[in-house]
């Protein structure tokens, strides 16, 4: 056996192994270079089999009778840039005259198979020119962040798409959003990623937790303003009305609006008031609405109809005076009484793990994106942390976040906590801690979220 067969066995044998241990670093190491050497070779024929091309003009199909030359290929969509990424490719088309983005959407499976590749998705860049971004292994059986996101402010890094694109929860964009998920689910983790996003940022977080704060309270130190029960939360919730209505008359008596001003700087939101003027912003996090909607005596049914109002209010109006709502619950259903629905109208993010009805999904995504409906009731039990994730816009992709354990967020939130704001209108509502702690080392963190 000489030497090159040896080298050749053991080269096979290590790209089989890590195909089956360590598939990122089989991507990057072999598997990039193949797939794309596969794509460019099988492009044509592909994109013929699966009905991508359009015959040839009738110019060039009467050239070629002048000429008594062979009649031209059907032209699929030209390449305009093939870009590997860590998680697969990326191929930029132009299409054809006559050609639409739906039909590059439709034929996604057919791409799948027929590049080999783990899956494939396509969005419309601009008219005439559709990004194909095909993964080369499956990136959400074992998450594993990129080193480097593009963080700003009210914008964090939380999931990872089924695209191997990073899910962004961008405040600014999408202020307000609604998570559901059953028990065991992920939905704890995936909150947990949010704080631990939002904690190095300048933001006032306020959780409403009616666990008696077991979920929440462990994160105390950067939290603003906590409530562990309905009663401290009906109060909490008129308070942040209340701050949202002072924030509008600060814009009002600084909006500027004369001859001299350009339209740019006339302020409408806290975006605009000058840095040392701007309220801090404030993220409101909901961990169990049902337990806010539910009632039993009359005098609850008053409370829990002053909690909803506050809610609805906070969604409609909060957004300008920079109050942001993540609402997360097992079950949301019309059931939860008067004002859930008007509610819902004003999440515009949606977030659904597994679920254990069809109704919750469909108060998910029902209004905004039927298919998703589906989707979201097939998510497997021992794949915690996986989700279906969209807005009003009406698109959707699978996302799962990595493994953060309480210990970790603990630790971050404990870091951070000299950045928690204090805001004299929440003061009766801030949590109470010890002395800080030393920060305990945690096991380093699992890949694939629990």
């Amino acid at each position: 056996m000489t030497a090159f067969t040896v080298v050749l066995v053991l080269v096979v044998a290590a790209a089989g192994f890590l195909r089956w241990r360590r598939p990122a670093w089989y991507w990057l190491a072999f598997g990039v270079t193949l797939a794309a050497m596969r794509v460019l070779v099988r492009y044509r024929s592909v994109m013929d089999a699966c009905g991508l091309t359009v015959p040839p003009a009738r110019w060039r199909l009467a050239l070629a009778r002048a000429a008594n030359r062979p009649i031209p290929e059907p032209s699929p969509p030209r390449i305009r840039r093939l870009r590997p990424t860590r998680t697969g490719l990326v191929l930029r088309l132009k299409l054809r005259p006559g050609q639409d983005a739906f039909d590059i959407a439709a034929a996604s499976d057919r791409l799948r198979h027929s590049f080999s590749m783990f899956g494939v998705t396509s969005r419309e860049v601009r008219s005439g020119v559709v990004e194909v971004r095909m993964t080369g292994y499956d990136v959400l059986k074992r998450v594993q962040m990129p080193a480097e996101t593009e963080t700003r402010p009210m914008r964090v890094p939380v999931a990872l798409r089924e695209d191997g694109a990073v899910h962004y929860r961008d405040y600014r964009a999408i202020p307000h959003a609604l998570t559901l998920g059953a028990t065991e689910s992920g939905k704890s983790v995936y909150q947990r990623n949010l704080v631990a996003g939002l904690a190095p940022m300048d933001v006032a977080l306020v959780g409403i937790d009616c666990k008696q704060g077991v979920e929440l309270f462990p994160l105390a130190r950067r939290f603003s303003a906590l409530a562990d029960s309905p009663d401290t939360a009906a109060e909490l919730l008129d308070a942040l009305v209340a701050r949202m209505a002072d924030v509008y008359r600060l814009i009002r008596t600084q909006q500027r609006i004369t001859v001299d001003v350009p339209d740019a700087e006339i302020a409408a939101d806290i975006w605009d008031l000058p840095d040392e003027l701007r309220p801090t912003p404030v993220v409101v996090l909901v961990d169990e609405v049902a337990e806010l909607a539910l009632y039993a005596t009359k005098e609850e049914e008053r409370r829990r109809d002053r909690i909803i109002t506050a809610l609805v209010r906070l969604a409609q109006l909060g957004r300008a005076a920079g109050i942001y709502l993540e609402i997360c619950g097992q079950r949301f259903g019309s059931e939860l009484g008067k004002g859930i629905t008007m509610l819902r109208a004003q999440l515009t993010g949606r977030t659904a793990h597994r679920l254990n009805d069809e109704t919750s999904a469909n108060m998910a995504f029902g209004d905004i994106a039927p298919d998703a409906v589906l989707a979201a009731t097939q998510i497997p039990a021992e794949l915690r942390g996986l989700a279906i994730a969209g807005d009003a816009s009406g698109g959707w992709h699978r996302i799962r976040a990595p493994h953060t354990s309480l210990r970790q967020a603990v630790n971050l939130c404990n870091r951070y906590a000299d950045r928690t704001p204090d805001l004299p209108e929440l003061a009766p509502f801030r949590p109470t801690t010890g002395t800080a702690t030393e920060l305990v080392p945690s096991a380093k963190a699992s890949p694939a979220t629990a």
